[in-house]
């Protein structure tokens, strides 16, 4: 790690954002993972951990269009700002919730649901908002993974601290502090001083701007090709995450604060990996990193899914969280520093629907299966699946490479023929 891999703090707004979103995003994994905890004691059902992903998760598929319209049509600072208070409102309102004591499962589902619709417009909004922020738009690959790390770095403190917290202070207390943490990503934004906005004419309506934006992204391969490996990975392999309450308490025989130290433990890997994407310079090929870290977060769930050392356990789901890191942070990257700044807003909408949409539907598809083989089992199939996807997409690099060397020798040799 050197000075290089902070370069994008050299902007002011960035570090604002990077400050205020760091604190938000601690009380949005202690909610998680709260969440997760509470949502287990009650059923003690997997099926259901599914169903909670499914429930926070598939509003932001069914709305991401529409929110990618919304960022590319409106003012993304103002969409920012109104999404992160209505936020903090949610997360007030499953505090108060929690704390009276008198809740059932369809509540917490019912409050995932709004903050799913919430998120909706909330990503791609604050993703296309970054690139406004960066001064240097060369730094703009290393704020993004800058940002992955923020995010796996509050996933490696967050869950730590719900578990602390839901052993010694009770589920209410996590929600809490949730629901306060949205103050400084909101101060964050107020200090903030961005580039005067200019309305542009939008002479399409909304289903008009949503098919160029899939016109788009058909006619940019390199767009498309990372949208599909997103899908799958999200689909088949992502949602291992909600089977780690199993691990913790009936593989383990663990509390809550073993649950949170499993998902701290994947958050440090992910948050290792992120740092070494930050600290790469230009240049680098990002998709094939892409694709050997699949088969790097496939091994680490193989390895993890049948382990009962508890140590060694944490060491593989650490290394399944370094894997991982890659499937968000890189996806984002290529697609931000691909896209035309007009059609971002849109892009960036069907990546959180690749990530956002087909999780949830992997959740309950999941859950399903481990009712079915077992949750061990389950974990071990999905890490067969991501070393079966990194290996698909290597090969679909190497003949792309070779389509490539094909056309420049046929051009070298209609020149020489000349």
């Amino acid at each position: 790690m050197n000075i290089s891999t902070f370069r994008a703090f050299k902007s002011r707004n960035y570090r604002l954002y990077f400050g205020g979103q760091s604190i938000s995003l601690i009380g949005t994994w202690m909610q998680k993972t709260a969440v997760s905890w509470v949502i287990y004691s009650l059923t003690h059902s997997t099926f259901m951990l599914g169903l909670t992903l499914f429930a926070s998760q598939f509003p932001s598929f069914l709305f991401s269009l529409l929110g990618g319209v919304v960022s590319d049509r409106y003012n993304r600072y103002r969409v920012l700002l109104t999404t992160q208070v209505a936020s903090m409102i949610q997360a007030v309102l499953l505090t108060i919730l929690i704390f009276s004591k008198h809740y059932v499962v369809w509540e917490i589902l019912a409050l995932s649901v709004v903050l799913g619709i919430i998120n909706a417009f909330d990503v791609p909004a604050r993703q296309s908002l970054v690139y406004e922020m960066i001064e240097d738009k060369n730094d703009l690959p290393n704020a993004l993974a800058l940002n992955s790390s923020m995010v796996n770095l509050s996933r490696l403190i967050g869950p730590a601290i719900a578990g602390i917290v839901l052993e010694n202070l009770g589920d209410g207390v996590c929600f809490l502090m949730n629901a306060l943490s949205f103050v400084a990503v909101i101060i964050s934004l107020l200090l903030m001083k961005l580039p005067k906005y200019i309305n542009k004419p939008h002479p399409k309506n909304v289903f008009g701007e949503l098919k160029e934006g899939f016109s788009y992204i058909k006619r940019t391969p390199e767009i498309s090709f990372i949208l599909i490996m997103l899908m799958l990975v999200s689909l088949f392999v992502l949602p291992y995450s909600t089977l780690i309450p199993f691990y913790a308490r009936d593989v383990f025989k663990g509390t809550a604060s073993t649950f949170g130290i499993i998902d701290s433990f994947i958050g440090l890997g992910a948050f290792a990996g992120a740092i070494f994407l930050a600290s790469l310079k230009p240049g680098h090929n990002l998709k094939k990193i892409l694709g050997i870290n699949t088969l790097v977060f496939g091994a680490g769930l193989v390895l993890f899914s049948h382990e009962h050392n508890y140590i060694l356990a944490l060491i593989f789901s650490a290394v399944a969280g370094f894997g991982m890191m890659s499937q968000i942070t890189i996806s984002n990257t290529v697609i931000q520093t691909s896209s035309d700044i007009n059609m971002r807003g849109r892009v960036i909408s069907f990546y959180a629907m690749a990530f956002f949409g087909m999780q949830p539907l992997g959740g309950l598809l999941i859950g399903s299966i481990s009712k079915w083989i077992g949750t061990t089992n389950t974990v071990l199939g999905e890490g067969v699946i991501a070393l079966m996807i990194g290996l698909l997409h290597l090969r679909f690099l190497h003949k792309a490479k070779m389509k490539k060397r094909d056309e420049q020798l046929l051009n070298q040799s209609v020149i020489s023929a000349a």
